[in-house]
């Protein structure tokens, strides 16, 4: 996902105030006077990042449940954040909010549960995507099957979660193909509803790699190469898309033709995308 009527840097720091810069923008940009912002977490399933205070503005990003921000302004229901995880800032309901907590586990497949109790037959209290995370206060067992218990309540299936320092593949594009069929949303970023750069930065975040959020600032993350030298892992970059390679000839991609994350031969989708957007503007190997 991008918006190429916004540079890179604004969006990072999109409906920037002067009066509200974090000390860490201090000799980045002009402003009167700089504020650290307060800790918090998100305290819903998907949380949307608005680039104003208006819920008829379409959003930029999605921030999941557990993600630490930084909130730097707090007005008329609205609270302006920043995200730690990728920088980019933007406007989201302050209900979404709570106080920051220290999670101890991450959500660890596309989709999961939670219940109210140890007990799948309850009727879930809501779900949550990969990356959510959560800080777990005990265990419990029922017929066989591990629950966590939750500090916020209710119960997660605990082989649907791994610890928070931990790694769940070393190989991203295997977690990226766990959303294979996901539905295609525009700056999504959740298993609920993903874009082409939601998929690529979920799936590295999760196989302990950072990657900023918009394909026009991942198109210059790692190492420039030929079109023939693509192998499983590299990314191709179109003007506002990226897909990943999942070996030499087939890339796997949230687009918006089939509107699910897909797998598509290479030399196909760039026939069918030439015609809107011309040829892939770049092909790149990211950075261990």
């Amino acid at each position: 996902m991008t918006d190429t009527a916004t540079p890179a840097l604004d969006r990072r720091l999109n409906a920037f105030r002067p009066d509200l810069a974090d000390e860490t923008l201090r000799g980045t940009v002009d402003a009167t006077a700089f504020v650290r912002g307060e800790m918090a977490s998100i305290a819903v399933p998907v949380a949307d990042l608005r680039p104003a205070p208006d819920f008829s503005r379409g959003i930029d990003t999605q921030l999941l449940f557990g993600e630490p921000v930084k909130v730097f302004e707090a007005r008329e229901g609205f609270a302006w954040v920043q995200a730690l995880e990728d920088g980019y800032v933007g406007y989201l309901p302050e209900a979404q909010l709570t106080s920051a907590t220290v999670p101890t586990h991450r959500i660890a497949v596309p989709r999961t549960f939670v219940y109210p109790e140890a007990e799948l037959r309850k009727v879930p209290l809501h779900a949550l995507s990969m990356g959510s995370r959560i800080a777990v206060t005990g265990e419990a067992e029922t017929r066989g099957t591990r629950y966590f218990l939750l500090s916020t309540g209710g119960a997660v299936i605990a082989r649907h979660c791994i610890e928070e320092a931990a790694v769940l593949s070393a190989d991203y594009v295997a977690i990226a193909e766990t959303f294979l069929e996901t539905p295609y949303l525009w700056g999504g970023r959740s298993g609920f509803g993903i874009d082409c750069s939601g998929l690529v930065q979920l799936a590295m975040m999760m196989a302990g790699r950072k990657i900023l959020r918009d394909s026009d600032m991942q198109a210059g993350f790692g190492t420039p190469i030929a079109r023939e030298e693509l192998v499983r892992g590299d990314l191709v970059f179109w003007k506002g898309h990226v897909g990943i390679m999942e070996d030499e000839k087939t890339m796997l991609h949230a687009n918006g033709h089939t509107m699910t994350v897909a797998r598509e031969n290479l030399n196909a989708a760039i026939e069918r995308i030439g015609w809107l957007y011309q040829q892939p503007t770049g092909f790149r190997r990211p950075r261990a």
